[in-house]
């Protein structure tokens, strides 16, 4: 008996050994791949940009507009999280031309530049991303070739062309568990109407470590399809797969073994079951300076999305280039997997391509978002920037003098000038670096930044809230410019016939539904509320403090001036100097205040008694503000920063001539819009109708209609119709 006990106690010994040695194996590995992928795509979502423009040619010095869309890689809806889009617009060299921040409205943004007139001859980019998919930069964000013709410029035309291998994300630029020589492999038949065969193909090494099972895991673009265990059973096993399980777009298909590691994955590409379509009723051509009417309806009897869309529309010329990629297309690859197949498939849509077409595609593609790496990994990476949904984040660093170190653990301090005070404090991590919340509107805001404690040994640097990394280009030069199309002239003509009569298509300011808080001070009601304007003008400010303000001493010192404060309850002084502020600015010296002239002090705000804002503390509060409130009579130390800066950039509507009227029609001002009709925000009404209404120019060609756009259901619309104008 006894014999027995020590032989079980011996097999029980052994088995938790062996557990050691194969590592804390999950009892239910299926739920526990499922958790840690469902706890990694909520923490780390993926945002994709599409970019509307009116049209993908133009000429330097036109205007170039533009919707932008944010998406939600998850579930392929609008996204209401970030609120901001950072738009640029590249020249072949990378180097920033233009630079605009974009307001997002529930995953919508319209936006216009106008291109420079000194612009050469070339393909220029542009690109946007949301300060969350900076994280991931250079290869999270959205971009687009467009070619910019300068008909007075003698400048050879510049091409671009990508280098990089669009295969990892830079934030996860980490080795990928090495998927080979682990005695499993496996094959994918994809040919089948309703089920996908999975053919396993595992050596007997692997079958006898991992006891004849595998762990198979399928997603697509975040979204669980299938999660199993199987058994295997001889050198090949098919595992037949319900195709009605897979969600349309391209689907992950992982394989691990006994211990919940990688083995093995694949690719495939499985298309949306229902195409959805836009009916348009329009006529197809028409005469100069004419009314044309379109009547846009949802297919499929896909009326419930009434006004619940939005759709961006251009009429422009016809042009050479058959291969703009629209947003279903867009999406299927988006930046998950880093590229666009649009030169490959000879600018077909992506459901028309054979499976065989697209499986050659995605034989070497990865995920630079759903990596098992980090997935399964104890700890996800920090990520430097925060999704801006209820506030902009201003970023910066504190430097030593001679600009080489970060300074750690120090208070920074950011003020805006006002009758109001409005105070913010940042504490710096371990690099010196620092963050502020910025309210998201259109106004122009003056921000004055210092540190706590300020020496000539360290100094602020704010943060640009655009990236300076790009994908790395070659250029190419074509001295001959074969590569200009005829029409580029006609363009060229029309664009300087507006010059010269001074005819734009820019309108009024788009007005954001922003809802603007009311400013309160950061200290609420203060103890002492000083008028000026209620007591005889003192020539100093010293005799302001002795004879209004009793408890508050401002002296002058051999070491300068000083300003000491008694604390109420015990009419003791505070150790410690109150928190100084003049229009609302935080000061460290106390003589900005002993020289400003009474005269122009409207009030000064006496807080008594210590006063905490979040970790910081101050030992009582006065703020003395001006009659002009803008901090304009006090001169700041070299080290402290001062700037106008705008969190979001205002938007300008598009407008064209309305020749309703028999004088308009009459009009000899020539209209030679390149642009027809742009509009950045088509609605649909309760019945899933819209009509869209605009007058033709006197430029003879054949347009073309695109029109973008999603539900916030996520259901995606593209159409392009030809109009001819004669």
């Amino acid at each position: 008996m006894i014999k027995k006990i020590k032989l079980a106690i011996f097999f029980l010994i052994h088995i938790l050994f062996l557990q050691g040695i194969c590592g804390q194996v999950p009892i239910n590995m299926t739920d526990y791949l499922s958790q840690k992928f469902l706890n990694y795509t909520a923490l780390v979502p993926r945002e994709e940009i599409y970019i509307h423009s009116d049209r993908e040619e133009y000429i330097s010095g036109e205007d170039l507009w533009f919707n932008i869309y944010l998406i939600d890689r998850q579930s392929l809806k609008p996204s209401s999280e970030s609120k901001i889009a950072y738009f640029e617009l590249l020249n072949p060299e990378n180097r920033q031309i233009v630079q605009k921040k974009i307001w997002l409205n529930s995953g919508f943004g319209p936006g216009q530049i106008i291109l420079p007139d000194t612009l050469s001859n070339g393909i220029y980019t542009i690109r946007a991303y949301t300060n969350w998919m900076k994280n991931f930069l250079p290869y999270n964000c959205f971009t687009k070739n467009i070619q910019i013709y300068n008909s007075f410029s003698t400048k050879t035309f510049k091409g671009k062309q990508k280098t990089d291998n669009i295969i990892k994300d830079y934030a996860f630029d980490q080795n990928y568990p090495s998927l080979f020589n682990t005695g499993l492999t496996f094959k994918v038949n994809n040919l089948k109407a309703d089920v996908l065969d999975i053919v396993v193909l595992a050596d007997e090494k692997y079958r006898s470590e991992n006891n004849n099972l595998l762990y198979l895991f399928i997603q697509t673009h975040g979204i669980i399809d299938h999660v199993s265990s199987e058994r295997i059973s001889g050198e090949s096993t098919v595992i037949a797969i319900p195709k009605n399980q897979l969600n349309a777009g391209i689907n992950q298909i992982s394989v691990f073994n006994l211990k919940g590691q990688p083995v093995s994955e694949k690719f495939i590409y499985t298309p949306e079951k229902t195409n959805q379509t836009l009916i348009i009723h329009s006529v197809d051509s028409s005469g100069l300076r004419k009314k044309v009417s379109f009547d846009i309806e949802l297919g499929n009897a896909l009326t419930t999305m009434t006004n619940s869309s939005n759709f961006s529309i251009s009429i422009a010329p016809k042009t050479n280039n058959h291969a703009i990629m629209d947003l279903n297309d867009y999406l299927v690859f988006g930046t998950e997997f880093g590229f666009h197949p649009s030169s490959s498939i000879n600018a077909k849509k992506v459901n028309e391509l054979v499976p065989e077409v697209m499986d050659s595609l995605l034989q070497n593609v990865k995920s630079n978002w759903i990596n098992w790496n980090i997935i399964l990994a104890d700890k996800l990476p920090d990520f430097k920037y925060q999704i801006e949904k209820e506030d902009h984040f201003l970023l910066g660093k504190l430097l030593t003098g001679d600009k080489k170190a970060g300074i750690s653990d120090k208070f920074v301090l950011l003020s805006t000038p006002g009758k109001i005070a409005d105070f913010q404090y940042a504490k710096t991590d371990r690099d010196g670096n620092f963050n502020f919340k910025i309210h998201i509107d259109e106004k122009a805001k003056d921000l004055i930044i210092l540190p706590d404690i300020i020496t000539k040994n360290q100094s602020v640097n704010i943060e640009s809230p655009f990236s300076d990394l790009y994908l790395k280009t070659e250029i190419s030069v074509d001295a001959n410019n074969p590569s200009i199309p005829d029409y580029i002239s006609a363009w060229s003509v029309n664009h300087q016939v507006r010059k010269i009569y001074g005819v734009s298509s820019i309108g009024d300011f788009l007005i954001p539904l922003i809802s603007v808080p009311a400013f309160k001070r950061f200290y609420g009601k203060p103890d002492i509320e000083l008028n000026m304007k209620g007591y005889i003008t003192l020539p100093v400010m010293q005799e302001v403090f002795f004879e209004l303000l009793p408890g508050i001493s401002l002296k002058n010192k051999r070491s300068g001036y000083e300003i000491l404060m008694a604390n109420p309850e015990n009419s003791k002084t505070y150790d410690n100097p109150p928190g100084l502020f003049i229009d609302g600015v935080a000061i460290k010296d106390p003589s900005l205040i002993a020289g400003l002239d009474p005269e122009v002090v409207e009030k000064i705000d006496v807080v008594r008694e210590k006063y905490f804002v979040g970790d910081y503390l101050f030992y009582g509060i006065v703020n003395v503000i001006t009659k002009t409130g803008d901090f304009r009579n006090a001169t700041l130390p070299d080290n402290v920063t001062r700037l106008t800066y705008r969190v979001i950039d205002p938007v300008n509507s598009f407008v064209s001539p309305d020749y309703s009227s028999e004088q308009m029609k009459k009009s000899r001002i020539p209209d030679f819009r390149n642009t027809i009709y742009w509009n950045p925000s088509v609605k649909l009404n309760n019945e899933g109708k819209a009509r869209i209404d605009f007058w033709t120019s006197d430029y003879v060609s054949d347009f073309e209609v695109n029109i973008q756009g999603i539900t916030h259901e996520g259901r995606i619309f593209s159409l392009k119709k030809i109009i001819k104008v004669k």
